[in-house]
């Protein structure tokens, strides 16, 4: 599986850890350019690391069924569940729903413990064919 992420993705630090079950896992190093008040990230940094896991894992479920498709997400819903802190953190997404012209994603995003989540979003995606 090829995980292309976008500029925003690598201006922000996030990169593939490793892939789960065919579902791509990115990772933020904690750093300066993503954190908000001192000692813990921004939550713009730790939704768009969900966002981009979402998108990484629509993108691998397409890929596998062979479908070109052009993503345009029309709704992200974030819950914040405690602080991210200083440390790597971790986002995966998973496709609940990939119709013909939407697809639903679900990621969550967590340090230390995978148990205890940090984050949890859920996207709505437009897909239309890639021509």
């Amino acid at each position: 599986m090829s995980t292309q992420l976008p500029p925003y993705a690598h201006a922000l630090g996030i990169a593939l850890d490793h892939d789960e079950d065919g579902l791509p896992v990115l990772y933020a190093d904690f750093s300066d350019r993503i954190q908000g008040r001192p000692g813990f990230l921004h939550g713009g940094a730790l939704s768009g690391l969900m966002e981009m896991a979402a998108i990484a894992a629509l993108r691998a479920e397409l890929e596998r069924r062979g479908e070109a498709m052009k993503l345009k997400p029309v709704n992200v819903q974030v819950e914040f569940m405690r602080g991210g802190t200083e440390q790597r953190t971790f986002a995966m997404g998973k496709v609940t729903r990939a119709g013909r012209r939407v697809a639903l994603v679900n990621a969550e995003a967590w340090q230390d413990d995978r148990s205890k989540p940090i984050a949890l979003a859920q996207m709505k995606v437009l897909l239309s064919p890639d021509e």
